[in-house]
């Protein structure tokens, strides 16, 4: 049924944010930013080997993780720069920067989520503590009916090494399909290894299907996005800025897949169609 005028849901305004306008609520970032676009729009194609590929990705998530970065707790600071030596105290810079006593827990969602995961957490690791940051590893796949649809999924082989208490817990998986892998995510750390304090969960690409789904999960959870699909909406809704007339978009197809999308990229970044 269509969503009339007075149900369509309410657009904010993210103007001169370096984010799109949309009317998902709050919690949810799209980037926008030409270059990362047309990075994404040539990672999508057939066009680029596969070396060209990770390199866009690795673009894609720097600029992803900095977006997401103002979620982190920061602290006020002083630090002399090497200009303190002539000038004590002119030299010295004051201001905000991420503060080093929060833990930070980035999970990789095997396949696809491998190489982002360790992008964040290699940066994440060039200006935090090491002994605060860790990288776990979720062995998750698709479970399938026989008609190809996803029915829920399989963590077995995962490896998590400790608690997430308190922690922020970053999800860098790549494809924000149906969010069943981000729910099943938070279920086993919360249920095994304890509540995170913030969960920021960084698709590359996202469908309000997913939205719909991960914003459901917890209400400190938040979502950067590089691009919203929702290629199978009609005509009508496209013509609207995302999320006013939610309820009628869609992202992707019947076995789960995003379109336009940038096809399985577990099987593309891995280099392994299996």
């Amino acid at each position: 049924m269509s969503t009339g005028p007075e149900e369509q849901a309410e657009l904010e305004d993210r103007t001169g944010s370096g984010e799109l306008s949309h009317a998902y609520g709050p919690r949810v970032h799209i980037l926008d930013n030409l270059l990362l676009r047309s990075g994404l729009a040539r990672m999508s194609s057939p066009a680029p080997r596969l070396h060209e590929v990770i390199d866009l990705l690795r673009c894609a998530y720097e600029s992803l993780l900095m977006a997401a970065s103002r979620e982190l707790p920061s602290v006020d600071a002083e630090v002399e720069t090497r200009m303190a030596q002539a000038h004590p105290r002119e030299g010295v810079f004051r201001g905000q920067i991420l503060d080093p006593k929060t833990p930070i827990v980035v999970c990789d969602v095997i396949r696809a989520g491998l190489i982002p995961a360790q992008i964040c957490f290699e940066r994440l690791l060039s200006v935090l503590p090491d002994s605060l940051l860790r990288l776990d590893h979720l062995n998750m796949s698709r479970v399938c009916d026989e008609e190809g649809h996803v029915v829920g999924v399989d963590l077995a082989g995962s490896k998590v090494g400790g608690s997430v208490e308190d922690a922020v817990l970053v999800i860098p998986d790549p494809m924000g399909a149906t969010g069943s892998t981000i729910v099943r995510a938070v279920e086993h750390y919360v249920a095994h290894h304890g509540t995170p304090r913030k969960i920021i969960v960084l698709p590359m690409i996202a469908t309000p299907e997913f939205l719909r789904t991960v914003l459901d999960i917890r209400e400190d959870l938040v979502v950067y996005t590089a691009r919203l699909d929702r290629g199978l909406s009609p005509p009508d809704v496209l013509s609207l800025p995302p999320g006013v007339d939610w309820e009628r978009e869609r992202g992707l197809n019947e076995h789960s897949y995003i379109l336009p999308g940038a096809g399985g990229m577990g099987e593309v970044l891995n280099n392994s169609w299996c």
